[in-house]
């Protein structure tokens, strides 16, 4: 088993960035929320050593956060992250106050003496950029802790007590808007921690297989193959994991991007020799959305016709005792939330509802520690094409609910299939589809007037939307330069019969949303 580091999870918004890092830095970690840890779960989970993160909490208020006492008897090393700082400092001995003058945003930090944590990065003297964001600060630091470094407004900005192997940092080293946060973290989990950084989508390859051959067995999987990314890299591990006891279900509701539906038969079927059913239910799905322009109708229709037709062809095919589902860690995560949030709902494009009880199967969740850009590292490592993996995010419904206010037809999915290929084909040569978080278009329920040769046109209107994102929970339009937007354009009005007039959509998330509905 690879070295293992734990992240004591405060409520920061920013805590699965530290996982993230540390993952980047090849070491295994997991985020655990602090009332959920125990230091007999700390050492059963085989932690050498341990991260504390921050929180929107006040140390000072009664029933506030705190690490179980005895983690600091453990003798593992620890590092506290802005409040993760301020907790270690009062449970050690230290004072906490709320700060006269509160620090948020980019800060000059000041190193004030040399520093394990530290090492390679700035020596003492030197002035380095970080991200603060807090309003308590640290006035007493434990005893048997020295400062390393300061700010403006944190005169303990960065503390270490380096014979018990114990550091505090005011600013967020998770956060891209620190330059050196990376490698500090890099510091801690090799060079403080001592872990040999081993873990890697080749380790992670062969150590799910064999969990998956013994979670199995001899029993029979069944996947809901969408061709996104996740249900994918699920199959391909699956196949290599058990062979033919995997049966991959494939509806093909009839809202697919243009060639998806065919490149999913092609790599599963003839490429990994997966044994796959291709279930073409779109006369199905579009019968049943007949006369329908409300989206949240559109959707439960389309999630309810989707179960009922993967439970008929699983059923055809014999059934089966595990279903395989692509949830993510960070579903995993919201779902033991210390605020007791409900759970996230898994999006449609891998979940097939409440099948596992209708259907009596367990579940087979081979991706759940991992987080979305490790899962498309696994897909490489297992041999899915590039723009498999690679592809943008892409809604359960499909382009159905790229059609709003409108009644879906072959037609209008037609229409707009031809000028969504078109916008990412430009997008593709231009050398930005990687760039981008997500892009599409969109098909809107106006029709305008215009010329078209020497006569007039009613046609559709077509908006195109291109968004940068880490996460999708905030997104910014993509400022494309006027020229290739002219070029978009162009094609899509000469080369798609059905519309006369395209536009780009520059609001960002929030207040508006990726999606048009």
């Amino acid at each position: 088993m690879s070295d293992r580091v734990l992240i004591i999870d405060f409520g920061s918004q920013v805590t699965q960035l530290i996982a993230r890092r540390v993952r980047e830095a090849g070491v295994y970690c997991e985020i655990h929320p602090f009332n959920r840890v125990s230091v007999e779960s700390i050492a059963a989970f085989g932690a050498r050593g341990v991260i504390l993160s921050g929180g929107p909490a006040s140390v000072a208020d009664f029933g506030s956060p705190r690490a179980p006492d005895g983690l600091f008897g453990m003798g593992l090393p620890i590092l506290g992250i802005c409040y993760g700082q301020q907790a270690l400092c009062e449970q050690l001995g230290g004072k906490v106050e709320p700060g006269d003058h509160r620090e948020f945003g980019r800060a000059m930090l000041r190193l004030v003496q040399p520093c394990a944590l530290f090492d390679g990065v700035a020596a003492a003297g030197d002035e380095v950029q970080v991200w603060m964001s807090h309003g308590d600060r640290v006035t007493a630091i434990p005893p048997g802790f020295k400062v390393v470094a300061t700010s403006e407004g944190a005169p303990f900005a960065a503390i270490a007590n380096e014979d018990r192997r114990f550091y505090g940092v005011q600013f967020h080293p998770e956060v891209v808007h620190t330059p050196i946060g990376k490698q500090l973290l890099s510091n801690f989990v090799h060079k403080i921690v001592g872990c040999a950084g081993d873990w890697t989508m080749k380790a992670f390859r062969a150590q799910e297989i064999a969990k998956v051959r013994q979670q199995v067995g001899k029993g029979r999987v069944i996947c809901g193959l969408s061709g996104g990314v996740d249900s994918s890299v699920v199959a391909a591990l699956l196949h290599e994991a058990i062979g033919d006891q995997l049966t991959c279900v494939f509806v093909d509701t009839g809202f697919m991007r243009s060639g998806e539906s065919e490149q999913v038969v092609s790599v599963f079927r003839d490429r990994f020799n997966i044994k796959l059913v291709h279930k073409d239910a779109s006369d199905l799905f579009l019968s049943k959305l007949a006369g329908q322009t409300d989206p949240e109708k559109k959707r439960k229709i389309i999630g309810a016709t989707f179960i009922d037709v993967f439970e008929e062809e699983a059923r055809a095919v014999g059934g089966a005792d595990f279903l395989a589902q692509g949830t993510l860690y960070p579903d995993v995560i919201e779902s033991v939330s210390f605020t007791g949030g409900p759970s996230v709902t898994i999006k449609s494009h891998h979940n097939v509802g409440g099948l596992p009880e209708r259907m009596n199967m367990k579940l087979v969740e081979p991706l759940r520690e991992l987080f979305k850009d490790e899962v498309r590292a696994l897909g490489r490592e297992l041999g899915l094409p590039d723009d498999m993996v690679g592809r943008h995010p892409f809604p359960g419904p499909g382009l159905a609910i790229r059609i709003p206010g409108q009644e879906l037809t072959r037609e209008r999915l037609d229409i707009l299939r031809k000028a969504d290929a078109i916008y990412l084909d430009e997008i593709r040569k231009a050398g930005l589809y990687d760039v981008i978080w997500q892009a599409f278009a969109v098909l809107l329920p106006v029709r305008t007037v215009g010329v078209m040769g020497d006569s007039r046109s009613y046609d559709y209107a077509c908006a195109l939307r291109a968004v940068t994102s880490t996460d999708g929970m905030t997104a910014d339009f993509y400022p494309f330069d006027m020229a290739f937007i002219g070029r978009v354009a162009n094609r899509i009005i000469n080369e798609v019969k059905g519309i006369n007039r395209v536009t780009y959509d520059i609001t960002s998330k929030p207040p508006g949303t990726i999606e048009w509905e």
